[in-house]
């Protein structure tokens, strides 16, 4: 029986351009998830969108001198770019910024307020009387009073995660001006998450497969006692607060925000003309996982879990993967400085694939990694080229050199070709388990064992000498190789999948690997099947390219 799996993947600002390092921690591994579980079948959607409302638009539309709409809209249209060219498989990539995303946070809003999870009260706010209007969270800057860290923002220090609210910086000043603000006494909407703290640390305790730095890091938070928060701002931007007399406030982006997962599916829904089918992924046996940096684990396993157990009817985080960062060259990724690699310009230059394959091997699953430009280079020339890439090559090559370009038939298999089989089947089960698992590093290396077993194999059985004297022996050796590259091909896709289809129609299948879904057959390669010259899998690339891209850093 299939599984409907929600896959919901963090929500981008939409000020900027992604750069690698929320590529290998977020939307990579979500893609992963998502295609190895579509080629098993199973019922998916894979949801996300364009973080409009949040405060880094604000910003960068103050600093451009633009709307927030021209700078949302700008970086909606290269995220649509950039998931089509790394093949990035969203079923619905939307904005926080549509009527749709509106009505589903304002009933979510509404339906806490009459549970009496919502309520008025009032607070204190930084006012820049510089500039004359009180400062949304991230508009204030300050020294985090829990561990130091000087460059702290009034909701989040990104050095320690600790949720902040703007009066408990030390020396908080305006973002835009750097001055100094006031603090003002204004009247918000808070949300009761004190409520909800015992219910919470009960339902983590219990999620054994939950990540150890997620459950451990969320348990500790708890443990800490929660505190309500304002669950509306001062703005004039985002979605408005659906209560007479507050037309002038909107809902807060952190609260609206993570709504989006809901809002996104109950969209996709309504696309594809069935507007209830939303419901199989939020209600039932369904199983949600939510991917995500670090930075991001509170909001998805304290606040978004707390809003849906106070809405009710409504599923819970099933898993929540999220990664560590991604350093570059033994650095902070900076976007101020420009220390960063980012996506666009790395997919104008690089083919998607060894960029998928590079991250994936290098992906911060339990502790923060580092991208760098000879490792890019390493991955790419030793794993993708002489290890995968060659073996294809010299396989597919002798077929057509020697058998008239058709699978050969192959004789009785000798006990290697049998082992190496068997370890094609352990490897398939293997990286299967890895990815239910979320083990996507594991997963890929399962697959690239089973590429250098395949080669030493190879090596061992000689075939370029055999096709001289044992022409049997020939056949029998490069129908093997095929059937373990059809093996390759099937447990690679959900990382190489612009591969993977050309290694379908050079191992002359019909249709799409997809079409096949997550299955291998020794019986797959019928001998006497027509093959098409083959092609190249991947391009080797020069020694230069470390220098030439270390160059463009911080620039």
């Amino acid at each position: 029986m299939s599984e409907c799996i929600l896959v919901a993947v963090a929500w981008p600002y939409a000020n900027g351009p992604i750069h690698v390092g929320g590529a290998a921690a977020v939307y990579l591994p979500a893609d992963i998830f998502a295609r190895y579980h579509r080629l098993k079948g199973n019922d998916v959607v894979m949801v996300s969108g364009s973080d409009a409302h949040g405060t880094p638009v604000t910003i960068a539309a103050d600093e451009r001198g633009v709307t927030p709409e021209d700078v949302y809209s700008e970086y909606q249209t290269e995220f649509l770019d950039d998931w089509e060219r790394l093949g990035i498989t969203f079923d619905l990539f939307t904005t926080t910024h549509t009527d749709n995303h509106a009505k589903v946070s304002q009933d979510m809003f509404l339906r806490l307020l009459e549970q009496g999870y919502i309520y008025k009260d009032t607070m204190q706010q930084p006012y820049c009387e510089t500039d004359n209007r009180f400062l949304p969270d991230r508009f204030v800057l300050g020294t985090c009073p829990n561990c130091g860290f000087e460059g702290a923002r009034g909701d989040q220090c990104d050095n320690c995660s600790k949720l902040l609210d703007p009066e408990d910086l030390i020396d908080m000043v305006c973002r835009i001006c750097h001055n100094p603000p006031v603090i003002k006494t204004t009247e918000h909407f808070f949300m009761k998450l004190s409520a909800f703290e015992g219910r919470l640390l009960e339902w983590v305790r219990q999620q054994d497969h939950f990540k150890p730095n997620v459950k451990n890091f969320t348990i500790g938070y708890l443990e800490g006692g929660l505190h309500d928060r304002a669950i509306t701002r001062d703005l004039s931007w985002g979605v408005p607060v659906p209560v007479e007399g507050y037309e002038d406030k909107r809902i807060y982006v952190w609260f609206e925000a993570v709504i989006g997962y809901l809002s996104a599916t109950i969209e996709w829904a309504k696309n594809i003309g069935e507007p209830d089918r939303w419901k199989d992924f939020w209600q039932g046996d369904s199983k949600s996982y939510y991917f995500m940096g670090k930075d991001n684990i509170p909001f998805h396993t304290v606040i978004w879990p707390a809003m849906l157990m106070g809405y009710g009817g409504l599923n819970l985080p099933y898993d929540l993967p999220a990664n560590d960062y991604v350093n570059l060259e033994g650095q902070k990724v900076s976007t101020s400085r420009n220390w960063a690699v980012w996506i666009p310009e790395f997919l104008d230059r690089y083919d998607p694939d060894p960029i998928r394959y590079a991250l994936a091997a290098n992906m911060p699953e339990t502790s923060d990694s580092d991208f760098s430009w000879a490792d890019f280079l390493r991955r790419n020339n030793n794993e993708l080229v002489a290890t995968y890439g060659n073996l294809v090559h010299r396989v597919l090559s002798m077929v057509g050199r020697n058998f008239d370009g058709k699978v050969p038939q192959p004789g009785e298999l000798d006990d290697t070709a049998k082992e190496l089989l068997s370890e094609a089947q352990q490897r398939f089960d293997e990286t299967e388990q890895n990815l239910r698992e979320c083990h996507f590093r594991a997963a890929l290396q399962s697959a690239m064992f089973l590429a250098q077993a395949a080669n030493r194999y190879l090596d061992a059985k000689a075939p370029w000498k055999a096709v001289k004297g044992d022409i049997e022996d020939a056949a029998t050796t490069l129908w093997v190789g095929m059937t373990v590259i059809n093996c390759l091909k099937t447990i690679f896709d959900p990382f190489l999948p612009f591969s993977s289809e050309k290694l379908q129609t050079m191992l002359g299948l019909e249709g799409t690997v997809q079409d096949e879904g997550w299955v291998w057959s020794q019986n797959a390669i019928k001998p006497g099947a027509a093959l098409p010259v083959p092609q190249p899998l991947f391009t080797k690339l020069d020694d230069s390219i470390i220098e030439e891209e270390t160059a463009r850093l911080g620039k």
